[in-house]
């Protein structure tokens, strides 16, 4: 089995701009090129009440009801990568939408329309991963180039 560092997991959700301008296999690139194993991969439409579980703590956000009009307005893919450090580097990866070279610096158009979903700590990531994944739905396999990757 892998070293537990191995095998931190984080949720990444390509919301539905990203869908819609079919930019979902750029994405999934970054993150396999940068060497992260998917282990769980949906698409689905998102109801309200899975958006009010994942964004809690927004919810008296003056923003929340285009937020929840956005998060609703078309499917989302929902992730889950593994792998060492994948937090905090994938949060690196997402960046901010004028940080170029990062996924919302290349292919987001406004601030409201960000591209994707990253948790931000390992704790929240583990927590957000139960509200869009069963258990079962996590697939544990060898992708056989640990060594090459993490030497």
């Amino acid at each position: 089995a892998a070293p537990a560092a191995l095998q931190e997991k984080t949720l990444v959700v390509a919301k539905p701009d990203a869908v819609r301008r079919r930019l979902l296999g750029d994405i999934i690139q970054r993150f396999e090129r940068r060497g992260f194993k998917l282990v769980a991969m949906k698409l689905l439409q998102v109801d309200r009440r899975l958006v009010d579980q994942h964004y809690e703590q927004l919810r008296l956000k003056p923003f929340y009801p285009a937020l929840v009009t956005y998060m609703t307005s078309g499917p989302v893919v929902a992730m889950v990568w593994e792998g060492y450090n994948v937090v905090r580097c994938t949060r690196a990866m997402v960046g901010d939408s004028s940080a170029v070279g990062t996924i919302r610096g290349d292919l987001s158009v406004h601030i409201t329309r960000n591209v994707v979903h990253a948790s931000d700590s390992v704790e929240t990531a583990q927590r957000e991963i139960g509200f869009w994944f069963q258990r079962d739905e996590l697939v544990a396999w060898d992708s056989r180039d640990r060594d090459n990757i993490y030497g």
